[in-house]
């Protein structure tokens, strides 16, 4: 899968440099010594990158860890991730934490890892330092997380701290939901599905992106939405973009896959916070990917024990598990709706990449790093809880049969899975890039 779109080809690889040196007529002849790797009818693309994975390592291992989550991002075609600040105890919101998870990761990275650092009230003076040691950008909430070590912003603190991320050209991603309206909003309790649903109202996103745009106008920063689930909010980023505000934003698999009416009462493992909607608005989700009114898509891997998974929607941990499971998830419903191998790249590996400036990773063309995930995008599976690398076997896509196998994955030239299965960890921590 070229940057221009599917193709036969020969893709030339230097191992020892872990780059891709060319990219070839498929009838190529293979030089001299070199080795040859045919991989047949099936697709190759490029690894994918996943700039949203809470792997809450350390402090909270016992949810996930980078040893599990890393083999889990092989086996589902993940090169490249990027590790949110919280969950883990400590967070990311100081250098010496940062280097805390940098010591924690290396010992057992099966793919390449970033990091993000955390916005939070009173750690304005660590943003600078943080950006200066190499995370790829900050993560802010305006409303309660679910962990007290990773508190929101108030208004005032959030303009504090994006007028200091903005003064050094970095970048603000946040979990955009307003604090007053769900206040206002019916207090989830119970199993109902329903009752959850209405307790985090699709307004609560619109006024929290509102928001933020405005105040990215008005700083001249770069902001990023994470997670998206309400559509309405589409024409209001289309409209900031067209004024000049810099921001993006991406949505995940959980919400172009799953809906509200098939959710049934008590299965808190499609708990989620923004929550999967309604069918109507997942069509116009689809609608933002295909008029590139959405930057990219990402798994928002939010794992936990399975018994915190209790069925009552208002006391369950809110995310979902799908690290392993992104691409096959997304391709399956994709090709429903008529879109191509080409757009799920551009979505799950070329625009994740661009988003935090990893200008090596993202595509299949010279000069790339040689990551690679190889699909046979006709062939079923159906989803075993327990055959997943995911530390803790809850996943909202128990049972279902998706299109795509992953029959490997290579990073930088070298296969870390196989059919499934991991090789030995061989995964780089990455820094931020100097944007040219």
């Amino acid at each position: 899968m070229a940057p221009d779109g599917p193709r036969s080809a020969s893709v030339a690889v230097s191992v020892t440099e872990g780059r891709i040196t060319a990219v070839l007529p498929y009838d190529t002849a293979v030089p001299p010594g070199a080795r040859l790797e045919d991989f047949g009818d099936d697709v190759l693309l490029p690894g994918l990158v996943d700039t949203h994975v809470h792997v809450n390592d350390p402090g909270r291992t016992a949810w996930e860890g980078f040893g599990s989550a890393t083999r889990a991002a092989a086996a589902g075609g993940v090169t490249t991730l990027v590790d949110m600040p919280l969950n883990s105890v400590p967070p990311t919101t100081t250098v010496p934490a940062l280097e805390v998870k940098r010591a924690v990761a290396r010992r057992s990275a099966h793919v390449d890892i970033g990091f993000w650092g955390g916005a939070v009230p009173g750690n304005a003076p660590e943003l600078r330092p943080l950006h200066d040691a190499g995370v790829l950008g900050f993560k802010a909430f305006l409303l309660p997380s679910g962990v007290d070590e990773f508190p929101p912003l108030a208004p005032d603190q959030l303009r504090t701290a994006l007028r200091e991320i903005a003064g050094f050209g970095g970048l603000l991603i946040v979990h955009a939901e307003d604090a007053r309206l769900i206040d206002g909003a019916s207090p989830p309790t119970g199993p109902r599905y329903a009752d959850f649903l209405a307790s985090r109202p699709s307004a609560a996103e619109n006024e929290a992106i509102a928001g933020l745009i405005a105040l990215a106008r008005e700083l001249d920063a770069r902001v990023h939405v994470l997670h998206l689930s309400s559509a309405d909010a589409l024409p209001l980023i289309a409209d900031a973009r067209r004024e000049g505000v810099r921001i993006t934003v991406e949505t995940c698999p959980h919400f172009l896959t799953l809906t509200a009416e098939e959710v049934p009462d008590g299965a808190t493992e499609f708990k989620c916070c923004p929550p999967i909607r309604e069918a109507a608005n997942q069509d116009a989700l689809w609608a933002g990917l295909a008029a590139g009114e959405i930057d990219c898509v990402v798994s928002d891997h939010s794992p936990c024990t399975a018994d915190l998974k209790v069925d009552d929607f208002g006391r369950a941990w809110g995310g979902i598990s799908s690290l392993q499971l992104g691409l096959p998830a997304v391709w399956t419903a994709a090709r429903r709706r008529g879109h191509t191998l080409h757009d799920v790249a551009r979505w799950m590996s070329t625009g994740p990449a661009a988003l935090v400036g990893l200008d090596r990773k993202g595509a299949i063309e010279a000069g790339r790093d040689a990551d690679f995930a190889v699909l046979a995008p006709d062939e079923t599976f159906t989803v075993d809880p327990a055959a997943l690398h995911h530390r803790n076997q809850v996943t909202a896509y128990a049972g279902r049969t998706l299109y795509g196998v992953v029959r490997s994955t290579w990073l930088r030239g070298r296969k870390i899975a196989d059919h499934g299965t991991p090789t030995e960890p061989t995964g780089q921590l990455l820094e931020r890039q100097p944007r040219t």
